[in-house]
């Protein structure tokens, strides 16, 4: 009997080969070997298999290779790749969860089982659980729990009153290496996790398997975690056409063409800190070729496009604003230009690859904020002061709301409306949480009033701001008492070396302290001249994390082949 169970097996299964019209899995199968075999696409594959929705085949399931034929699959749950001994690594500046399960090469789901208060554990200095094997792989330089002394958190700049401090989190390296995979070739990447199918792949970029597979063979052999994979190919990066030097262009709004003086002062001082960058790299040794072009108001720029010789420019840093940003990269299309939007951010224009935007948009602001408040809440109410369009204010509720369990949040006109909480058992006033979502100096100000007033009342309170408003230079030691906790994409360390020499070379040459828009000219251009080469392969350092004179340069991809955008900023913490 079981000599005949056997052949009548095989016969069946040499029935089905023949007829092609269903295929029993042996062990080495995968989607790709299966299709090539019987002729056929994996995508086809996978539409007549909807039960293989990730790729993974069981030895003995069997699968529809020609359309028309009923299919019977069995599915396997993957078992967790967790190893059984773990380590732990001190948490370092700029670390994040996606960075983590990035660098070693682990899920998401399998670290928030290794650390079940992961969220409540992301600070500075805090010990993350990890698979042993992984920290020995991939850790690096990263410091594990071993070590006796923890790392440098911050840059601390000690107030003139009652000994309170203010921390600088994050931002005060010189330059730091960024993912060497980026952009290194003509293919945009992406790095295999622990938990990735197929299938998520190629739902998460948006491609089908095939194409998937035409730009990886070696996906035939099955998918592992730490594999690099070629998602799409990306536009060619720009390299310099014509001469030596490298042929820069400053658009500024100086409006002598049009005898219009709004944006003069600004433009003025932003050339002054401009030139101070452009001088400082000269005198290392680059070669330049500057020009600077008036753009007039946002009616008269596309007559000062005529200025511009497309075919022998380098990089383009300007214009302000937006409408003359998209008018210039549409005039640059056909060559790809480096252009440089010191102000502008909108999603309209995160679908030009050529593209490099300087200011960092509310919404990374305001999902820093969001953990921030995560990690200090224990049922406070909260309060958000917005401004009239509410935007921001709208955005954080529903990030609290998602991330934050039982949150009871608040949205106010006025910093008046934020009232204590009363302590349902003792009738005793209770703490909350104010967040200022608006840089209006007078909402900041009344914002900055009520929560000193409010900490006088009661110990711990807790402040947070999306922005710097002037009043929290001004009132460090109260605000302190609130361990106020506010976001800016610009703040000098005075005490830096870097910082002491160019503000004494601006002083110098201009004998004066450079303005705010003096300040963001030098960042800017000496940001963008430090990461060119002779070749003007800007693209190719884009990827470095470095800190200028008062900004924080952290440039990603909005998507596969779109802009770069600028998402550096300084957590800035007031420590009673």
């Amino acid at each position: 009997m079981i000599k005949r169970f056997f052949v009548l097996s095989g016969l069946c299964m040499f029935l089905s080969l023949s007829a092609q019209k269903t295929h029993t899995v042996i062990k080495g199968d995968t989607p790709y070997n299966i299709s090539k075999k019987y002729g056929i696409s994996v995508d086809e594959l996978l539409k007549w298999n909807p039960n293989v929705k990730d790729g993974k085949l069981a030895i003995g399931d069997v699968v529809t290779v020609k359309s028309g034929t009923a299919n019977a699959v069995a599915t396997k749950t993957p078992a967790s790749n967790i190893s059984s001994k773990t380590g732990k690594i001190i948490l370092q500046p700029k670390q994040t969860v996606y960075g983590i399960t990035k660098q070693y090469r682990i899920s998401e789901t399998d670290l928030r089982k290794l650390n079940p208060e992961l969220d409540s554990h992301m600070k500075i200095g805090d010990e993350i659980t990890l698979p042993l094997d992984s920290i020995k792989k991939y850790g690096g330089n990263q410091p594990v729990a071993t070590t006796v002394t923890k790392p440098v958190e911050t840059v601390t700049e000690t107030a003139p009153v009652n000994n309170n401090k203010t921390k600088i989190d994050s931002g005060n390296e010189r330059t730091s290496i960024g993912n060497p995979h980026s952009n290194q070739d003509e293919y945009a990447t992406y790095n295999v996790e622990q938990g990735d199918t197929v299938f998520s792949i190629v739902n998460k970029f948006g491609v089908t398997i095939d194409e998937l597979i035409a730009l990886n063979p070696e996906l035939s052999k099955g998918l592992k975690a730490g594999m690099i994979l070629k998602i799409r190919k990306l536009d060619a990066a720009y390299i310099k056409k014509n001469g030596d030097a490298l042929s820069v262009v400053l658009m500024l709004p100086f409006g002598y063409s049009t005898n219009e003086t709004q944006y003069r002062a600004m433009a003025t001082d932003f050339l002054t800190g401009a030139k101070l960058a452009i001088e400082r790299n000269a005198s290392a040794g680059q070669k330049l070729d500057i020009k600077i072009v008036d753009s007039g108001n946002e009616a008269s720029f596309k007559s000062s496009l005529s200025q511009i010789n497309p075919n022998n420019t380098d990089l383009i840093i300007g214009p302000f604003f937006k409408s003359n940003v998209i008018d210039l990269l549409d005039f640059t299309k056909t060559q790809k230009i480096p252009v440089v939007a010191p102000f502008a951010n909108s999603p309209e224009l995160y679908n030009y690859s050529n593209l490099i935007i300087v200011e960092t948009n509310d919404q990374t602001y305001a999902d820093k904020i969001a953990e921030e408040v995560k990690s200090v809440y224990s049922n406070q109410k909260i309060y958000i002061v917005a401004d009239a369009k509410k935007e921001n204010a709208n955005y954080l509720k529903s990030s609290l709301e998602k991330n934050v369990k039982n949150a009871q949040i608040t949205i106010v006109n006025t910093a008046a409306e934020i009232q204590l909480d009363q302590n349902m058992m003792t009738g005793q006033s209770a703490p909350v949480i104010a967040i200022l979502t608006s840089n209006n100096d007078s909402l900041g100000e009344a914002f900055s009033n009520k929560v000193i007033a409010l900490s006088k009342e009661v110990q711990g309170i807790k402040a947070f701001s999306m922005y710097a408003v002037p009043s929290f230079d001004k009132k460090v030691d109260e605000l302190s008492q609130a361990s106020l906790v506010y976001l800016m994409d610009r703040k000098i360390n005075a005490d830096g070396n870097f910082e002491k020499e160019i503000l004494s070379a601006y002083k110098s040459k201009y004998c004066k302290t450079p303005g705010k828009y003096a300040v963001i000219g030098f960042d800017v251009v000496n940001d963008m001249l430090t990461r060119e080469n002779k070749k003007g392969e800007i693209f190719k350092q884009i990827n470095k994390v470095q800190t200028q004179l008062a900004t924080k340069f952290e440039f990603v991809k909005s998507k596969s082949n779109g802009a770069y955008v600028n998402t550096g900023f300084r957590v800035i913490r007031l420590v009673p």
